[in-house]
């Protein structure tokens, strides 16, 4: 990855030539070796870190002027504070592969004539001068020290860069997820979203089950493009293709889960369950719990009432220590209804998505990615109002 990154930007492979200790992490450019005057003009040691924003696969830009730093505030030879560096206090998180680097504080320093730098090399150039040149002057230091950390993203499953994490700088957060195998059960229009959203979700395995066809009215309720020859192909035929230039470690079969494809979920660790048939969600349930496999259980109703369509989403947890007793609550239909036969199945995209979007965001709760207030281990979002309801875990109460 990282001779990738020199190989096809002229700017960073300048910066390698010149001498710069250069490596990245987590798509943030990283140069190591910046040396810089403390409150005492002792020599001490830190490094630069520059967001790198993806072009395409191979090629980045600049986010903006502005650097983090990781070490102390730097000084002059004249023992005072550096001007025109702006900036302050920050907390950065990279990934455990950068242990080594703390960030402490952002930097900012536009050029007065220009307003912005030209390419990396400019920009760093110009912050090394500033930060190092005391450093250099009073003591020799050299921040060419042509040192080389290659690690950049070791072990990453996307395929393309993950620059939304670095702009939004929660690289540790989405770091817990990265030990997690994800079962989607069901690709209806629920389920089809969630696995939208799980793809962009740094989990090491997704694994996905839907035996159906994708049919006409899939596309109505299903995010992406619809290509003409989707049609009439297996679920798991289409949507494979549509994320399998996206990441790896995913798997999607034109399977039903049930006893004799249970084998399937063996090492997962996560799942979700969205389908609408209450006996096949009994089955699924009973393998799931038998499996100690902590899992979500979506579902939606809809009916018309005074010429519109009212209803709720619902989200319900199954923690594996209590998930025989969250079951006995009976918070999911877990039967055939007769009348099902008689009435139509009422689910638009929208609220599939919202479905979803419930679901995932409770996950990610549970990871410690989203904060979590009240431990919710049933959820109601209630269409005629938009408000939520719901009950809190055992433990919680």
């Amino acid at each position: 990855m990282f001779q990738k990154l020199v190989n096809h930007n002229e700017d960073i492979s300048r910066l390698v030539s010149k001498g710069y200790a250069i490596g990245c992490d987590s798509n943030y450019l990283v140069v190591r070796d910046i040396p810089y005057l403390d409150e005492n003009l002792d020599l001490a040691w830190g490094a630069i870190v520059a967001k790198l924003v993806a072009v395409d696969k191979l090629r980045f830009v600049q986010d903006d002027h502005q650097v983090f730093f990781a070490g102390g505030v730097p000084y002059g030879i004249d023992g005072t504070l550096i001007r025109n560096l702006g900036g302050g206090p920050c907390i950065l998180a990279l990934s455990s592969a950068a242990n080594d680097i703390v960030v402490q504080r952002r930097f900012s320093n536009k050029p007065k004539v220009a307003q912005k730098y030209l390419d990396f090399f400019e920009k760093i150039d110009s912050y090394v001068t500033i930060i190092s040149g005391p450093a250099m002057s009073l003591h020799g230091a050299d921040p060419l020290t042509f040192r080389v950390n290659e690690g950049c993203d070791p072990g990453s499953v996307f395929k393309v860069h993950d620059t939304l994490t670095s702009r939004a700088e929660i690289t540790d957060l989405s770091e817990r997820f990265g030990e997690d195998v994800i079962a989607v059960i069901g690709l209806g229009g629920t389920g089809s979203y969630l696995l939208d959203f799980l793809v962009k979700t740094p989990a090491k395995e997704i694994r996905a089950f839907d035996s159906d066809v994708f049919h006409v009215h899939n596309a109505f309720r299903s995010p992406g493009r619809l290509e003409d020859q989707e049609l009439g192909r297996p679920k798991a035929e289409v949507y494979g293709n549509r994320y399998e230039n996206f990441r790896t470690g995913l798997t999607i079969d034109a399977v039903f889960i049930d006893e004799d494809t249970a084998d399937l979920l063996d090492g997962v660790t996560f799942a979700f369950v969205c389908v609408d048939k209450g006996s096949s969600r009994s089955e699924i349930f009973e393998i799931l719990i038998a499996r100690n496999i902590p899992f979500i259980d979506v579902g939606m109703g809809l009916k018309r009432r005074s010429g519109s369509l009212n209803g709720m989403a619902r989200v319900t947890y199954f923690a594996a220590a209590s998930s025989r007793e969250t079951l006995a609550k009976g918070f999911a239909e877990l039967s055939d209804n007769p009348d099902d036969l008689y009435r139509a199945n009422i689910q638009i995209g929208e609220l599939n998505a919202l479905n979803a979007a419930l679901a995932i965001i409770r996950y990610k709760q549970l990871r410690g990615f989203y904060f979590d207030a009240k431990m919710y281990e049933h959820l109601l979002f209630d269409l005629s109002d938009l408000s939520t309801v719901g009950e809190i875990l055992p433990d919680e109460n």
